[in-house]
């Protein structure tokens, strides 16, 4: 099938998009040079909205080749370190400037309110490009004293092209989240975008370009991740491949990658567990646990998804967030400023939640609410809570990623501490108490990356996403990825960072 390279798009806010559909190299949006194209769909009514050219090898090689005579061109490589920051500034201006249209289209490719999408993914977005902008002309070296007969420096210089694989569950947010590093530390960009919601990042290509980035610092491809990202994790001509996703495909990215020792960093999966303390704020711990899972539709690899509640206030929490949950967890068209959530982002994903349900019941967990579809069209399934779920349930191992919660309880902290450690992920954890001691006694003791103190979700862009591997296989989101195999070393907990909600 053959495309123009720009079409027209109503919204169904009425919003008129000139929508590219090309692939953007170079500073320009051209056809893939198969033909290929893939299709993107309206996950609220299941109707195709539109379809867009899908790279191959052969347009990869293209984009890598930009790439590379972009990072060697005089006007990058030696372009002052202000200037790139002016850039992202220049870029983050024009993403705030079209708040509107790139809401709407994350609205309608993915199904998050329109609401969420234009107050937090296009705030998020448009900050990190800025921090990113300030940090571009603050790279430091240093020097080292070896004696008064040597003169010894460091220098911090880019690593060339960099290959970025974006999932579909934050598109603008994570293209800016990989974009705003790269570029302003110098390097240059091949950036595929999920296959399941490329329109805004298609449509950030016009920005860049309008921005003044110099042709082929920037190129943004749609594509299969077995076709188009396969071929930008075993590219010889990138040195370094970010990629956000699943565990699975992370291990495939890792063999492509050692085809010529390119560097990586991997962000996968999360099973974060909150703990409830018995004397804990119960208000402010259900509406955080509540959003820390319901919201974005439950797709949030940090997203608290198990929850771990002290037995002496175990009843009273459940009926708390049920009542919660059922009263904020508002399901529609996402369009709508009423909605809280809105659908599943494909028929794939909504049937995988649906199939956790059903392992939830049959493993002999409760279910308090929702573990139904809802409505006759699009991917929409109600919030759904199991309660007295044990450490070993499937619902309790494996990620949903869907508006599916599994509460256990604990009597100790020991107990405590033990569940939240149970699973093979150390992404996220919440801890909910007002013994500010006790808070950071438990953070210390989670294997775990990140530690939100009495909130959830609760991180920021200058904040590091951390890791944390023990004797059991764990997630980390630096540089590394899940095994399915054990771990008998004990390796210390790197780069964590310890949120206090005050």
């Amino acid at each position: 099938m053959s495309l123009p390279l720009f079409k027209e798009l109503v919204a169904p806010n009425g919003l008129k998009i000139n929508q590219p559909l090309g692939l953007f190299i170079n500073n320009e949006f051209v056809k893939s040079k198969s033909g290929d194209t893939l299709s993107t769909f309206n996950p609220t009514d299941e109707s195709e909205i539109t379809a867009v050219y899908a790279a191959d090898s052969a347009d990869v090689d293209d984009a890598v080749a930009a790439a590379r005579a972009a990072f060697y061109s005089p006007s990058w490589s030696e372009i002052n370190p202000s200037q790139r920051g002016q850039l992202l500034y220049n870029l983050a201006d024009l993403i705030e400037k079209n708040t509107d249209l790139l809401a709407t289209l994350d609205t309608w490719d993915m199904g998050k309110p329109l609401s969420v999408a234009k107050a937090e993914d296009l705030g998020e977005s448009v900050a990190v490009l800025k921090y990113y902008g300030g940090f571009s002309d603050k790279i430091h070296g240093k020097t080292i004293d070896v004696g008064p007969s040597k003169l010894v420096y460091t220098l911090h210089q880019p690593v060339g092209v960099c290959g970025q694989i974006i999932p579909w569950n934050y598109p603008l947010v994570m293209a800016t989240w990989k974009l705003g590093p790269a570029l302003a530390t110098g390097n240059t960009v091949v950036l595929k975008s999920a296959e399941q919601t490329p329109l805004s990042v298609l449509y950030l290509g016009k920005l860049i370009k309008e921005a003044g980035f110099p042709p082929g610092v920037v190129n943004i491809l749609s594509g299969y991740g077995k076709t188009a990202g396969a071929a930008i994790a075993g590219h010889e001509g990138i040195d370094k491949v970010a990629f956000t996703g699943s565990t699975a495909t992370a291990k495939v990215i890792m063999k492509a990658a050692s085809a010529n020792l390119k560097n990586i960093t991997l962000e996968t999966g999360g099973k974060s567990p909150l703990i409830v303390f018995d004397d804990a704020d119960l208000e402010q711990a259900v509406k955080w646990g509540h959003s820390g899972i319901m919201s974005n539709m439950g797709q949030v690899c940090t997203a608290t998804s198990r929850i771990l509640v002290q037995d002496t206030i175990y009843d009273k929490f459940i009926q708390e967030i049920k009542v919660q949950t059922e009263k904020v967890s508002v399901l529609g068209d996402p369009f709508s400023e009423a909605t809280f959530q809105g659908p599943q982002v494909t028929k794939q994903q909504y049937e995988r939640v649906l199939s956790y349900i059903e392992a939830g019941k049959a493993e002999g967990a409760t279910l308090v609410c929702g573990g139904t579809k809802h409505g006759d069209k699009g991917y929409f399934i109600t919030p759904t809570i199991f309660s007295d779920v044990k450490d070993h349930y499937k619902i309790n191992q494996e990620e949903v990623f869907g508006p599916f919660l599994a509460i256990g309880k604990f009597s100790t902290e020991a107990e405590a501490i033990k569940s939240a450690n149970c699973t093979r992920y150390g992404l996220g954890a919440s801890v909910f108490t007002n013994n500010i001691t006790k808070a950071h006694r438990i953070a210390a003791k989670i294997e775990a990356g990140m530690v939100w103190i009495n909130s959830s979700q609760d991180s920021h862009y200058a904040v590091p996403f951390g890791c944390s591997f023990d004797h059991i296989p764990r997630f980390s989101h630096v540089g590394l990825s899940n095994c399915d195999y054990p771990v008998f070393i004990r390796i210390l907990k790197i780069a964590r960072s310890i949120i206090v909600f005050t």
